[in-house]
């Protein structure tokens, strides 16, 4: 696969600055005085204001022109930062997030992102394939990814769960994908993990949770299916909602129906997640997440970074 290093001093830099702090006014001016002053052009920005509990959020799309690099913007930034609080981050569009997938036996959503990864649609690094079955060892080694296989019972799992920390440690994995991966973490792992852990849950929360949601669904009569991705906590299935989608269904269908279409429904919520969550788009408040759309040439415009 390509890869995409750091640019160079002929290439203009493209890079992101994101934003979050307590609404105050003059905050989108000092972020733009200061990108000015350094030579950068905006070529996209997007803000939100949360009046009921007094948060901005803003995502600035820019390109260094006169030579400042991202660490000389990272090393002048706090002077402005330090009047508002903020909390902000810079990012490379080049540089690759690395993510580790995590799959059981529904291996959908993970052929599905195979697949986008090796036509260059989600420019991430994979750092590797984790499951607790060896269902999908050769699907990944044919991709030329490491494939680890951990397996979970209830008397190992502190030692597996330590396994995987020191997988992602090792790895330097920055976001944990869990595509379709049907063990419950515990509450210290979504802690370590938290804001860089994602989900798909195969229905569209907060109905039919649990087991077997599209029998529930059949059995309820829905015209609606859907799925969530979502980052993970926890509490079960409520962490702060990424992405969802539905498609329509009749009463002349069968589950087995809604779970075909269910699985098509769950692949590409969980890829616009994911392609969110890199291009730095999501953005935590408190239970739920601010995204910010894509830029006005849609999803292929971010595909390469």
């Amino acid at each position: 696969m390509p890869q995409h290093g750091p640019a160079t001093a002929e290439t203009p830099s493209d890079l992101i600055l994101t934003v979050t702090c307590e609404t105050r006014r003059g905050i989108v001016a000092a972020v733009a005085g200061f990108l000015a002053a350094n030579g950068c052009n905006i070529t996209d920005s997007a803000q939100f204001d949360d009046l009921q509990n007094g948060r901005f959020f803003m995502r600035v799309s820019f390109r260094s022109e006169t030579g400042a690099t991202i660490d000389d913007l990272r090393a002048g930034f706090p002077d402005v930062a330090r009047p508002f609080a903020m909390d902000f981050a810079f990012h490379d569009t080049r540089r690759r997030t690395r993510v580790l997938l995590m799959v059981s036996h529904f291996g959908h959503c993970l052929n599905d992102l195979l697949y986008r990864w090796r036509i260059g649609a989600l420019p991430i690094d994979i750092a590797g394939v984790v499951s607790n079955h060896p269902t999908y060892r050769t699907v990944v080694e044919q991709a030329g990814l490491p494939f680890h296989l951990i397996p979970v019972t209830p008397a190992n799992k502190p030692e597996a769960e330590a396994e995987l920390m020191a997988l992602v440690d090792r790895t330097e994995t920055e976001l944990v994908v869990l595509a379709r991966y049907m063990q419950v973490l515990s509450d210290r792992l979504c802690t370590a993990l938290s804001g860089r852990i994602i989900n798909i849950h195969h229905s569209f929360l907060p109905s039919f949770k649990g087991a077997n949601p599209y029998r529930q669904a059949f059995q309820r009569g829905v015209k609606l299916i859907g799925a969530t991705a979502h980052y993970v906590t926890a509490d079960l299935d409520e962490g702060p909602i990424i992405e969802q989608d539905t498609a329509r269904v009749t009463h002349a269908q069968s589950p087995e129906d809604y779970a075909s279409l269910g699985r098509d429904v769950e692949a590409q919520v969980l890829a616009r997640a994911i392609h969110a969550h890199i291009h730095h788009r999501v953005f935590l408040n408190g239970t739920k997440t601010v995204v910010f759309p894509a830029s006005p040439g849609g999803y292929a415009s971010e595909r390469m970074g």
